[in-house]
């Protein structure tokens, strides 16, 4: 969730800025970067899950709805995994679909991130001490709050263009 946050906000921070003339590379690099470690890492945590031992079968680790126990949070992250997927996957071939759509596409991982902070309140070992619920918190927190602003302010373009139409 930390790494997926990170990429997230590293997004919104590139594709926010007011100047497109003067965007560092770098961040978009640490963008790419981050959203395939999160990614990696992701794959990982569904190898480990599956080889623990903790009675998931391959079935349950790849498709929601399948898995005995704790059916929810697992398919919560099943559907965020996915998602990843896709918002990772896409980038490569960003040019090649049209703009609104792979922007959706990628826009869908703010969604996701909070199935994730879901799937492991609810699945995850810590998730009933104080400090993992803050962590869980801050980071939905800090990832949704500059979406909402991101959203407000293309908003707020949206009815200025109008106005001057009319």
């Amino acid at each position: 969730m930390v790494l997926m946050s990170v990429a997230v906000i590293d997004g919104l921070l590139f594709s926010g800025r007011q100047n497109r003339r003067t965007r560092p590379v770098w961040l978009m690099d640490l963008h790419r970067g981050i959203g395939g470690y999160a990614l990696a890492f992701t794959g990982l945590h569904l190898v480990s899950a599956y080889a623990a031992g903790l009675g998931y079968s391959i079935a349950a680790i790849v498709v929601p709805g399948v898995a005995k126990e704790s059916t929810i949070p697992v398919a919560f992250g099943i559907i965020a995994f996915y998602v990843m997927l896709i918002s990772v996957f896409t980038s490569w071939p960003k040019r090649h679909l049209p703009r609104k759509f792979w922007h959706f596409l990628h826009a869908l991982s703010v969604p996701a991130l909070v199935l994730v902070g879901l799937h492991g309140w609810q699945m995850g070992s810590d998730s009933h001490i104080g400090w993992y619920i803050a962590v869980t918190l801050v980071l939905t927190a800090i990832t949704v709050y500059p979406f909402a602003l991101r959203l407000t302010a293309a908003w707020q373009k949206r009815v200025e263009k109008v106005a001057v139409r009319s």
